[in-house]
């Protein structure tokens, strides 16, 4: 790590980084890789021992604003599974974090907010996001972008919808009653929160693409909970906000849900290169939704605990699937869950990366 530091260099540098051949590159722009690209949502964490003995005694809050535990967590998957990009080690409330709102991240609960936001005062009281807030997170981009080699690093942040829920129910909720109360009821209220949470995800993912990010994905977890016609109306202008302030940057752009089959064409229309998809709506269906995109997904998390011969059944249908669409990425449909065996997720790997990826 010390002979890393010392290529902390300017961003500009940092970004001339040129990966033309790299497996995850190629099918997020629409093109035939070598090898079938693969990376897990939440590679890095719970499921890896060594994750666990590095986080010890250390907050999730802090481990996040420590550039070189953020490298080292980001690292951890690369070498034990040899996965096609790595996942930069955040949370999505980092750049609230950052910018002066009040929460903690609180074990086996999720993110809590010490004020909820559910008014047009506390709206406005919202502070601004600026570059410099969120610099530790710069620097380990900067240290991950020398340490990777010619393995992509995938920027992220989190969705305004699902920012915003978090920020108006005051920790993760489950039918998000006040956060729709707040976007039903008072709506000039909710399109001015939208926009500030938009700002803040384009500013921070600007950081991490400045410091030297090679695709970056935008987290909508829990847009999946509103209808199509409510998504157009009250998210959709403000995530387009962030993707397409993001266009020439000239990188891959991804955009998830969880429980979105019924919006994939709509986050396709925010700005989407790549459209993420869950474990609930097969690949082929997908991109019919999204044609020219590329899509990414979606073996179920927890087909990882079914043995092998499931695993490799199920993995040869959604790489199939994926053929039909402008390119794919192979994922999971969410994130890799804390009790996976690690040696699983390692073979998995290889199964998929011994499978053609000829269209």
């Amino acid at each position: 790590m010390a002979d890393a530091m010392t290529e902390l260099i300017t961003p500009a540098a940092a970004r001339r980084r040129s990966l033309p051949t790299a497996p995850f590159l190629v099918a997020a722009r629409g093109g035939v890789p070598d090898r079938v690209p693969v990376w897990f949502m939440r590679q890095a964490g719970r499921s890896l021992p060594e994750y666990r003995a590095l986080r010890a005694g250390t907050a999730m809050l802090a481990a996040c604003f420590d550039p070189a535990m953020v490298t080292e967590v980001t690292l951890q998957p690369v070498r034990r599974h040899g996965v096609d990009a790595a996942i930069l080690f955040s949370d999505i409330v980092v750049p609230l974090v950052a910018a002066g709102v009040d929460l903690d991240i609180v074990p086996g609960t999720g993110p809590v907010v010490a004020a909820p936001v559910r008014d047009a005062k506390a709206v406005a009281a919202l502070p601004r996001l600026h570059a410099h807030q969120v610099d530790a997170v710069a620097d380990a981009v900067r240290l991950l972008t020398v340490e990777l080699g010619r393995t992509p690093l995938i920027g992220f942040a989190g969705a305004p919808f699902t920012l915003a829920s978090y920020l108006v129910e005051g920790g993760p909720s489950r039918n998000h009653e006040r956060t729709k109360a707040l976007m039903y009821g008072d709506p000039v209220t909710w399109h001015a929160l939208l926009d500030n949470l938009a700002d803040t995800a384009l500013e921070f993912l600007r950081a991490q693409i400045a410091a030297g990010v090679d695709a970056v994905q935008l987290f909508d977890s829990w847009a999946g909970a509103l209808s199509l016609r409510d998504y157009r109306e009250f998210v959709l202008p403000h995530s387009t906000k962030v993707l397409s302030g993001l266009a020439d940057a000239g990188i891959p752009r991804v955009h998830f849900g969880v429980g979105t089959g019924h919006l994939l064409g709509a986050m396709r229309e925010a700005g989407a290169d790549v459209v993420g998809v869950d474990w609930r709506t097969p690949l082929d269906v997908a991109a019919r939704a999204v044609p020219g995109a590329a899509v990414q997904g979606n073996l179920d998390p927890a087909a990882l605990f079914a043995g092998d011969d499931v695993l490799r059944r199920e993995v040869t249908r959604i790489v199939a699937e994926g053929r039909s669409a402008a390119g794919h990425v192979f994922n999971l449909g969410h994130g890799v869950l804390p009790d996976t065996d690690p040696d699983v997720i390692t073979r998995t790997v290889a199964f998929a990366h011994s499978l053609s990826t000829q269209r």
